[in-house]
């Protein structure tokens, strides 16, 4: 069917499940056909589990397969930009966990490569494609807060330190590219322009960032706080706000809004209470992929957009003074 869109996985991560065979179950025009694994017998465990049809023995055997039309790329953050150039140069679209790569010179060189190629490359900021990121644009374009002064957007989850591999810098692991790459996105999409990075200040654990608090200035008008963490005193925080001149808005579980967002506007002249689509942002996501392969329907989160998300990661960890995460497979070591 020309409106198929066949997939396979390279890796056989956790986050696939939600990211990947659920929503495929939803959007009509999806079919997951193909797995490959670092560890066959994994690849092979993971097709059993989710009634994929092919095991290939490795990541180039299933790139070289014909009869897969895309690939989604759920590998550690430090093999994002290695593995998706591969896709690419193999003729394949790619849906690409976030951090889209990592560091902003990898990211460009992986942009320019989906463009030269004229393929789809998406970074899988799934929040980016639910109904909530439209209907915020909406109430701040109103005007019925006034104008934007500040933001908070904060995201904090507990990932006790040990053997996981975002407490592995040379895996591109750390608060910062795990977590707080959601609320960059964020006021990224809220507020369109590339921010200035004021200041920043990291909590480490050897060379990972466990937390990170930056200060951000849009335009020299909107000045925004991020505040992420994947250990600290603060267990969990998934929280955005934005302060305006004639009140302040409110959003509890922003990065996964169908687990229970709730939108609250508050001021003088309004009070008004949401709570968000039930759909899966995922859903939303493997749909504006699909359209974007078989329609070429433009999508928020390309390279592009990647490029300048991973630029701000970057300027954050230097301003805090750490160096921005390595490729862990690529012929280019001059990145900053």
């Amino acid at each position: 069917m020309a409106d198929q869109v066949r997939i396979g996985v390279l890796g056989a991560a956790k986050i696939t499940k939600d990211a990947l065979i659920r929503p495929s179950k939803d959007v009509a025009g999806v079919a997951v056909v193909a797995v490959a694994a670092r560890h066959p017998e994994r690849a092979s465990a993971h097709a059993r589990k989710f009634g994929i049809p092919r095991v290939h023995a490795s990541y180039e055997d299933l790139l070289a397969d014909d009869c897969i039309d895309a690939v989604y790329i759920p590998l550690p953050a430090a093999l994002h930009g290695h593995w998706t150039m591969a896709a690419l140069e193999s003729g394949k679209h790619v849906l690409v966990e976030k951090p889209f790569a990592a560091n902003a010179l990898e990211a460009k060189r992986v942009a320019d490569t989906a463009n030269r190629l004229k393929l789809v490359v998406m970074e899988a900021h799934h929040t980016s494609y639910h109904p909530l990121m439209d209907r915020l644009r909406a109430i701040l374009d109103s005007g019925a807060l006034g104008s934007v002064n500040a933001a908070e957007a904060s995201f904090r989850v507990p990932i006790p330190p040990g053997g996981d591999i975002r407490w592995n810098a040379a895996l591109g692991g750390g608060s910062l590219m795990d977590v707080g790459c959601y609320p960059l996105r964020l006021l990224l999409d809220l507020f369109g322009s590339e921010p200035e990075v004021c200041s920043a200040i990291a909590w480490t654990r050897g060379d990972i960032d466990r937390s990170m608090r930056a200060t951000l200035s849009f335009d020299g008008t909107i000045r925004a706080k991020v505040d992420c963490s994947i250990w600290s005193g603060r267990i969990f925080s998934a929280l955005l706000l934005v302060h305006c001149d004639r009140g302040r808005l409110k959003v509890t579980m922003p990065f996964h809004p169908h687990e229970g967002a709730r939108i609250s506007l508050d001021g003088p002249n309004v009070r008004i209470r949401e709570r968000c689509s039930g759909r899966s942002s995922y859903s939303h996501q493997l749909e504006a992929f699909h359209e974007a392969v078989t329609l070429g329907t433009p999508i928020r989160t390309g390279g592009e957009a990647a490029v300048t998300t991973m630029r701000l990661i970057d300027s954050i960890y230097l301003a805090a003074g750490m160096r921005p995460r390595q490729p862990l497979l690529s012929n280019f070591a001059d990145a900053p």
